[in-house]
């Protein structure tokens, strides 16, 4: 399983599970709409190794982004690289604005 659903993130989080949460967009998409606590980290800046995620590599580690198709690219690579509980938020922030939150800003 590499996906999470918003439903699934939003219950991890309301019972405190201690769920890391990183976002991969880039800084233009962030000053639109966020998480709280997400670590921002762009996917290239990940993928060339130029940051990392904050998060033990054995945390749970939801990946996030537009709509779930960077984050998944994201949650493959992480894997890779030693972080075996990453996810990625299925549908991205778009579908969490939609679901669970409808005060994001949608763009």
């Amino acid at each position: 399983m590499l996906e999470i659903t918003p439903a699934e993130l939003q219950a991890k989080l309301a019972r405190g599970d201690g769920v890391a949460l990183l976002d991969v967009r880039e800084a233009d998409e962030v000053a639109l709409c966020t998480l709280p606590r997400a670590q921002h980290v762009p996917m290239m800046d990940l993928f060339l190794g130029l940051a990392a995620p904050t998060a033990p590599p054995d945390a749970e580690l939801v990946v996030y982004c537009h709509h779930g198709i960077r984050s998944l690219e994201a949650v493959r690579f992480l894997r890779q690289r030693g972080f075996p509980r990453a996810l990625s938020l299925r549908g991205g922030i778009d579908a969490w604005s939609r679901t669970i939150d409808p005060t994001l800003r949608r763009y």
